[in-house]
């Protein structure tokens, strides 16, 4: 009877039912700016004008153990013509990941624009003074929790998480102002590779590629 009551909330769904017929808009060589950090701020700012939820909301791949890939998401915390920005606590899975091989991939999904923008290339750390400038613009909160969270280490519960963050807030409650955790900055993503998706109807989507070369950067149409 439970099974039956289950199945009735939760009905069974094929994945390979569920479609959409993306017709927003269509991408060209022609459409694209000869620079791709600056296709993707244009691609950014109407993102957050349309509005898209999380536009800063972005996978990052790294290499895992073993050579095995491993991914999760994280927001974009600064752009520039340099590369993309996020930040994490270094002693992380993703962290101890980068620091064995910088190599990683970004992906941003803009599904109300049926937009995707793929990018490849080397994670390098920011140095300390950005990594300071940008934890202290963050909320109080936000500062007491990167002291406090062990991240990706194993904790018993939630229990002993809360715990810790009052014993932090305890340690700090006389500071104004908090120093970053040695343990804690930002990576600066910088592109080798950028592909820029539009999705079209029939699965005839649009891609852009921009790969780095010795002279600038190389432009090309990929088939869907």
């Amino acid at each position: 009877m439970a099974l039956f009551f289950a199945r009735m909330l939760y009905p069974h769904t094929d994945p390979a039912d569920l479609r959409d017929e993306y017709q927003f808009g269509t991408l060209d060589l022609t459409d694209v700016l000869p620079d791709p950090i600056a296709q993707f701020e244009r691609w950014f700012n109407e993102a957050v004008a349309y509005p898209v939820p999380e536009p800063t909301a972005m996978h990052l791949a790294t290499v895992g153990e073993h050579g095995l890939p491993s991914g999760r998401m994280v927001l974009l915390k600064g752009l520039s013509p340099e590369g993309f920005v996020f930040y994490t606590n270094y002693e992380s899975r993703k962290g101890h990941h980068l620091g064995q091989s910088p190599h990683c991939a970004l992906t941003f999904f803009w599904q109300p624009l049926e937009r995707q923008v793929r990018i490849e290339g080397l994670a390098q750390r920011l140095s300390a003074q950005e990594s300071q400038a940008y934890y202290q613009s963050r909320p109080r909160g936000s500062q007491i929790g990167a002291w406090a969270s062990p991240q990706s280490q194993p904790i018993a519960d939630r229990a002993e998480l809360e715990r810790r963050i009052r014993e932090t807030e305890a340690r700090f409650e006389n500071q104004s102002t908090l120093e970053v955790p040695p343990f804690w900055g930002g990576y600066r993503v910088i592109p080798r590779m950028l592909e820029f998706w539009q999705g079209r109807p029939s699965r005839l989507h649009d891609r852009i590629v921009y790969e780095r070369t010795d002279t600038g950067w190389a432009l090309s149409r990929l088939a869907p």
